[in-house]
């Protein structure tokens, strides 16, 4: 039986590279990632010995995706992720991920690709996230009593990473309904394992964890600085298993949108986070208060699993200190080959 061939963008990513090794096995992949961060020249190598080919050229360039062969799924990880740069570097971050995401529909219209879209939790508009609690100042622990799903309200300031991420999603929907377009696009939360390198733009949790490898200072930032604000954390793992799931049921389950993340299996604040760290890494470090909340910073998200559980019947299996460890096990391992990407 003849491949599926797949295009995974932002390929040498943290979550692309993970995508792309976990598929490899029942797929024909190819990655596209213009290596221009630091570290995923490590994450091209790694392919590389794989056999997996990248695509070395940057998503805003639309001849060259023109001139890429014909796939049967485009699986979009490419992003501008970071919510302090899309505030400083605005051009930037548009072109990255949204003309970059056109560009592929576009790749996508013209060869009858499918397209799976990895979008963010971040297209929920922070004034509602921020009425979930009534104190701006997180003192006790936050009661887990509201999840967030596909229907909660996508309104109002977001970022403009958060923006670019809903505006991607609309233009996929409306592809689908001018084009016949078949799609899966998936709203993740935080995402950790192997492959993250602790660096400060690839997320709080492998961070926290290089930090205490090295013990190395943090800060609790925003809220009082007391370290209860809460997220839920997706193990790579975890994602890779349901993209699976979603490839090989996607003649017969497409065109839809679904929250994906730790929910209630794997979620943390801060102080836990530091609880578990000092547990696995057997270090403290010293962490200190900043009171002053980003204008884009949250208290509070967990999401809500259920139309994902309900239709492919998939749950996360790993929880937060399955994250942590898994995390810690691979950045200790390769601590000597990441010094080089700080």
């Amino acid at each position: 039986m003849k491949k599926i061939k797949v295009l995974i963008t932002g390929g040498c990513g943290f979550v692309g590279t993970n995508l792309a090794i976990y598929l490899n096995k029942y797929f024909k992949i190819d990655c596209m990632d213009n290596l221009s961060r630091k570290g995923s020249r490590y994450n091209y190598d790694l392919l590389k010995s794989k056999k997996i080919k990248n695509h070395n050229f940057d998503i805003t360039n639309y001849k060259k995706i023109l001139s890429l062969p014909k796939y049967d799924l485009i699986i979009d990880c490419c992003a501008e992720a970071a919510i302090e740069v899309s505030k400083k570097d605005i051009d930037r971050v548009i072109n990255t991920n949204l003309i970059g995401t056109l560009n592929l529909l576009k790749k996508a219209k013209k060869d009858k690709s499918k397209i799976i879209f990895l979008s963010s939790s971040r297209v929920y508009g922070i004034p509602k996230l921020n009425k979930l609690i009534k104190s701006k100042n997180i003192i006790k622990k936050l009661n887990v009593k509201k999840l967030i799903n596909e229907k909660d309200d996508t309104s109002g300031p977001k970022s403009i990473y958060g923006l670019t991420k809903l505006s991607s999603e609309m233009f996929i929907e409306e592809f689908s309904y001018a084009f016949n377009l078949k799609y899966i696009i998936n709203r993740c939360g935080v995402i950790s394992g192997p492959l993250q390198f602790g660096k400060q733009d690839q997320g709080f949790v492998s961070l926290w964890i290089w930090r205490h490898i090295n013990k190395k200072s943090l800060n609790y930032i925003g809220y009082g600085g007391h370290g209860n604000q809460v997220r839920d954390v997706l193990h790579i793992k975890d994602l890779c298993n349901l993209i699976l799931i979603q490839i090989k049921k996607m003649n017969k389950i497409n065109n839809k949108i679904f929250t994906v993340g730790g929910s209630l299996k794997s979620y943390t604040s801060l102080v836990e986070l530091t609880k578990i760290c000092q547990k696995i890494t057997k270090n403290k470090i010293l962490i200190g208060k900043s009171k002053t909340t980003s204008i884009y910073d949250i208290p509070y998200f967990i999401t809500d699993n259920k139309l994902v559980k309900k239709t492919y019947n998939w749950t996360p299996k790993k929880n937060i200190y399955d994250v942590v460890k898994d995390t810690y096990k691979w950045i200790f391992q390769n601590k000597k080959k990441l010094i080089k990407y700080f």
